[in-house]
């Protein structure tokens, strides 16, 4: 699906749009700043603000209410998901106000969803500030990018920005596999194609399977999440296309000992092996609250597969990688907790957040009370 720009259907989704009652419920959310709608049958409507949850209304939500509330907003395909696996993810969208990626679950008192806000239009490498090393990985023009991270750290808008920025600068293909679509990239230099999971193709390894023959230059997958999935977007990218994919890992040493793991026995050497040669590069961040402002800004640990990187990955010393990675700044790497330190040098971020968030606490015991 192409993603040019059509005034044409712009103006058709607003002419048909009709308002639904949990639109009150998301405007409110966007209106403080909110990241995401928590819709629990039972439970007040909470919205999460700076990594914290708040309450909305202080009335609890009706199951009736909720169900009827969701199954005005849920697609047909959602819908039967939902009655054969008792949960969907769709995306929702009000005209002109935002887009919304949407989780509809069953749980003990009957319906809930949690509702995501997606930036109309991704964030630019520079509005994020990112860090020089993660610009160079937007260079390379083959190989596997990975962004990890937990729920929530931002591994979306990170990646959004990455292929925004290639979009500018390249002319080429770029196919993206989400689910659902969450930034929708409109043409630039590049031919841009957005498949969603449910809608356009049945799972994420069938679509990356179908990919390889679609003459990408870039591919992104929304998430690796299985075997499958992993072995194609590896041998994707020793094909010579950039592969770049989020994983749910916290660290970049133990993202690349996941991928390893995932493989059967006696394919693990192999993939050792290619994973030595097309691994660029494995980013992995978290959202820190800013000291005496509000909003959060992003903590990136990265790893870049230099030679004695390479060589690593290749023998199975993976536990060797943070030692690597310690004494690879000029290359731009660093772990997690100098990524800390510095934003707690700068004042950009408390004290106390700073060892919250720390992988070593005992670094930052000293800080642990400082607002």
């Amino acid at each position: 699906m192409s993603t040019e720009p059509s005034q044409a259907v712009a103006s058709a989704t607003q002419s048909t749009y009709v308002p639904r009652k949990i639109d009150e419920f998301l405007k409110e959310v966007l209106s403080k700043n909110g990241s995401d709608l928590h819709f629990i049958a039972g439970d007040p409507p909470r919205v999460r603000l700076y990594g914290e949850l708040h309450n909305l209304r202080p009335e609890p939500l009706t199951a009736q209410f909720v169900e009827e509330t969701l199954k005005e907003i849920m697609p047909r395909a959602a819908l039967m998901r939902l009655e054969e696996k008792h949960g969907a993810d769709f995306a929702y969208i009000i005209p002109g106000v935002s887009r919304f990626r949407v989780n509809v679950m069953r749980h003990l008192y009957g319906l809930g969803c949690v509702c995501r806000a997606i930036p109309s239009k991704a964030l630019t490498l520079d509005q994020l500030n990112v860090p020089d090393a993660i610009r160079n990985l937007c260079k390379v023009n083959n190989g596997l990018i990975l962004v990890t991270g937990k729920t929530g750290s931002g591994k979306s808008t990170t990646l959004a920005a990455m292929i925004d920025d290639m979009n500018l600068r390249l002319k080429g293909h770029i196919l993206t596999i989400e689910d659902p679509i969450e930034f929708v990239h409109q043409r630039k230099n590049c031919l841009v194609s957005q498949r969603e999971i449910g809608t356009h193709s049945p799972s994420f390894s069938e679509a990356l399977h179908s990919a390889l023959r679609e003459d990408p230059d870039v591919i992104l997958v929304g998430e690796l999440r299985d075997y499958e999935t992993m072995s194609i977007a590896v041998t994707a990218a020793e094909m010579g296309i950039l592969v770049m994919g989020t994983l749910h890992t916290n660290g970049a040493a133990p993202t690349v000992d996941r991928i390893v793991n995932a493989f059967p026995a006696d394919k693990q050497s192999h993939v050792r092996a290619m994973l030595s040669t097309s691994l660029r590069g494995v980013i992995s961040q978290q959202l820190i609250p800013r000291a005496g402002k509000s909003g959060r800004v992003a903590a990136h640990e990265i790893l870049v597969n230099t030679p004695a990187v390479a060589n690593l990955i290749r023998q199975g010393k993976l536990d060797q990688l943070e030692n690597a990675m310690q004494s690879g700044a000029a290359h731009g790497m660093r772990l997690m907790d100098s990524a800390i330190q510095e934003l707690l040098d700068k004042a950009i971020i408390s004290g106390k957040h700073a060892y919250q968030k720390a992988i070593t606490k005992a670094k930052f015991e000293q800080f642990k009370d400082m607002g």
